[in-house]
């Protein structure tokens, strides 16, 4: 899996079921995180191992005006809701000092958006705080954003339930060769396989693992 893997968003159209599903695939149940105020979205957390958590995300009924931001695109709350059963609609990586990388990035003519400042506040009321960048062009979706936590914030997998991990991880696409020159660039070590023999769709592919056994889930 690739080195620097943050965390895996898992998509619902209701967090409960998103909940309800990682539970009976896996036997751990996520813990709430909180909600992600004006933008319309609340989540539950499960570590993966160090440095590493699954996100189930999903729509939060109580919030009406939502704004729109890199990280949580105008879609997304559209997306979430049409979910007939949950799966990923993203994954993130942490390349350290992100104004460092977003330096090379401009170097290297990459368009992006951001660093862009994101919180939340925990059930227990501590706020946590980090910084996003986002790609201009992601590959619709297939390329990750790039987060760094800031210093005063616990990293989500240090205290959300323990006991699962992610197995294998991969991007899927027709067009292998024209990823892996983004991917190489943007100093990603993923793994990448050639779907195109099989005339399938490009998509972010995970295996993720618990006591209870594995499951395997795709964009």
């Amino acid at each position: 899996m690739p080195t620097a893997l943050d965390h895996v968003l898992l998509g619902s159209a209701d967090l409960d079921a998103g909940i309800a599903f990682v539970e009976q695939h896996l036997g751990i149940r996520a813990a709430f995180g909180g909600v992600h105020p004006g933008r319309g979205t609340q989540n539950a957390l499960l570590s993966l191992g160090d440095h590493r958590y699954l996100e189930i995300i999903a729509p939060d009924p109580k919030q009406q005006d939502t704004n729109t931001t890199p990280m949580f695109r105008a879609d997304l709350i559209a997306e979430l809701k049409s979910l007939a059963t949950p799966r990923l609609v993203g994954w993130a990586v942490h390349p350290g000092n992100l104004d460092a990388f977003a330096q090379k990035l401009r170097e290297a003519g990459v368009a992006f958006q951001g660093p862009t400042l994101g919180s939340r506040k925990r059930p227990d009321g501590r706020l946590l705080q980090w910084k996003t960048l986002n790609l201009d062009d992601d590959k619709s979706g297939l390329l990750p954003f790039f987060i760094e936590w800031s210093a005063d914030s616990p990293h989500p997998s240090t205290d959300a339930p323990v006991g699962c991990s992610v197995g294998h991880f991969e991007l899927a696409t027709p067009d292998p060769e024209a990823l892996a020159r983004k991917t190489t660039l943007l100093g990603l070590d993923v793994l990448i396989h050639n779907v195109a023999i099989h005339n399938q769709k490009a998509q972010i592919r995970a295996i993720l693992v618990g006591p209870n056994g594995q499951v395997g889930v795709g964009s």
